[in-house]
């Protein structure tokens, strides 16, 4: 059975693990304050993560709780991890930032950012993945999109674990909610109905 093994979801000042709150913080703390909390929470030393921009560091974050003491890589084979991630503002907030600093000299740092599949590999860079990812933009959470792409996925063997999510941040609006899929015999079905359950639960 194709099942959501884990989900981990960021947003409302508030980081959840299978619907455990882990970190609440009061509505007012920046964005930087939240995920800098987050991290420490984490116990993570991967200094990486203060080079990157803000997506994706809300990506980065939500797969470090979603995947503590999970060695995807090593059980399955890198090549057989896929991510598969939307949202609905692409990388607008990086590119507004980095269209500030062309009016001076324009910052590569920020560059680098300005495509949002760049999360995708800065994940499995993390994780050492190296499946098939893919990067959508919608206008709102699509949960049947998901739900098809990560089934089409497993039924077809080209992944044996499959990382799905929503990771939206523009400003100091933001969340993020992924869910490892797992062929299971245990565990909540992978269904359209089950993924806008768990997404909705706030």
């Amino acid at each position: 059975m194709i099942t959501i093994k884990s989900y981990c979801s960021v947003r409302n000042h508030q980081l959840k693990l299978n619907g455990t709150t882990l970190l609440a913080k009061e509505k007012e703390l920046l964005f930087s304050d939240f995920i800098k909390s987050a991290y420490d929470l984490n116990g993570s030393t991967y200094l990486k993560f203060f080079k990157m921009d803000d997506l994706c560091k809300l990506a980065f974050i939500a797969s470090e709780f979603l995947l503590k003491n999970r060695k995807l890589s090593e059980q399955y084979g890198a090549e057989n991890v896929s991510l598969v991630f939307a949202n609905t503002s692409s990388s607008l907030d990086t590119d507004l930032k980095y269209y500030q600093t062309v009016k001076d000299f324009p910052s590569p740092s920020l560059f680098v950012y300005t495509l949002p599949n760049i999360m995708l590999g800065e994940i499995s860079i993390r994780q050492k993945f190296k499946g098939k990812n893919a990067f959508f933009v919608f206008e709102a959470f699509q949960a049947e999109f998901l739900c098809n792409y990560a089934t089409r996925l497993l039924n077809d063997k080209k992944a044996k674990a499959v990382i799905i999510g929503w990771v939206e941040l523009l400003k100091e609006n933001y969340e993020a909610f992924l869910c490892l899929i797992e062929e299971t015999e245990s565990g909540t079905e992978l269904t359209k109905e089950n993924l806008e359950k768990l997404y909705t639960d706030r």
